[in-house]
């Protein structure tokens, strides 16, 4: 397979390219390297991949020239879309920029692949494309009309525009929704990040909603080898959760990281953040029977392992 990927100096892309070039596929990929969080991240994640023979583009996804030029350059057979603008939060904040990215910017992929109607198409959705949904587990046949977030809004919408963009035009489309990742050179903006580095300076951690907070952490190899199964599929229009299938307790989350670094959090509990929602939890089992995805990752041996690398990494990176 010739496999590019954008976004491939994030987290997610940084593994998933590791993984599809181990296993002998040409891969390529492309990032802006924007500043929502340190792009001294980003570049390191991309200097580990140049080292490993993959070559990182500095483009920007709405740069759909280039982008067109790379697909047919390359004769890529797998578009792997995880380029967007990431967050919650960070929406109240710059609304322009997911409206940009995540709906410009994928429309503009789309329209590549409307020209290389044999290139299948495998997109990063999200777990919060279930926004106010009280049903649980969250299926991918539930009402996903609620968003709780502008976010959550625009993962929504490419899901919607890959369906008419497969029912015009044949386009082979295949929807991913990732329930909460992490892992080792994961985004700092996570909570199971900021939290390491918060307990271990000493600093006072936030906790919304009191701490009754459910997470369906899914550790990053799982997610990897599930977008892979995804990628082998090439599904001519599909939609799949994947998640750990397990809700765990933020509060459990931050007692395996005080475990893992030896001190104590100094936590201030406040209400639930706009925009916010209690629980998620994945129902897999279209993706157990589809892609035969099969989470192997507990949340304290994934958390062990993230806090071992930041505990290495930090010795000698300020982006920590």
């Amino acid at each position: 397979m010739k496999i590019f990927i954008t976004g491939i100096a994030g987290f997610i892309g940084f593994h998933l390219a590791r993984f599809l070039a181990a296993r002998g596929d040409f891969v390529i990929g492309c990032d802006n390297f924007n500043a929502y969080y340190d792009p001294e991240l980003k570049k390191k994640r991309a200097q580990i991949l140049f080292k490993e023979g993959i070559q990182v583009l500095d483009l920007d996804i709405c740069d759909s020239s280039s982008i067109e030029n790379v697909v047919s350059k390359n004769a890529i057979t797998h578009l792997v879309h995880l380029a967007a603008q990431a967050g919650v939060r960070h929406s109240f904040k710059d609304p322009q920029s997911y409206v940009k990215t995540n709906l410009d910017g994928f429309v503009r992929v789309l329209e590549v692949c409307r020209k290389y109607p044999h290139m299948k198409l495998i997109y990063a959705s999200s777990s919060s494309v279930y926004g106010l949904n009280e049903k649980t587990p969250f299926s991918e046949d539930d009402f996903t009309d609620k968003p709780a977030s502008l976010y959550g809004a625009t993962k929504k919408a490419n899901e919607v525009i890959a369906h008419s963009y497969h029912h015009l035009y044949g386009i082979s489309a295949t929807g991913l929704r990732f329930f909460t990742v992490y892992g080792p050179f994961g985004r700092p903006d996570m909570a199971y990040y900021s939290f390491t580095r918060s307990i271990m300076e000493e600093i006072p951690i936030q906790v919304y909603n009191h701490g009754q907070m459910q997470r369906d952490f899914t550790y990053i190899d799982d997610i990897v080898r599930g977008t892979a199964s995804a990628i082998n599929l090439g599904a001519p229009f599909e939609i799949f959760n994947l998640g750990n299938n397990r809700p765990e307790e933020l509060l459990d989350l931050i007692a395996i990281i005080e475990e893992r670094v030896g001190k104590k959090a100094k936590i201030e509990f406040l209400p639930m953040q706009p925009g916010d929602v209690p629980i998620t939890f994945a129902d897999i089992s279209k993706s157990a029977s589809m892609l035969q995805f099969q989470p192997t990752i507990s949340l304290k041996e994934g958390l062990e392992r993230f806090v071992d690398w930041y505990v290495e990494e930090r010795a000698f990176s300020h982006f920590s």
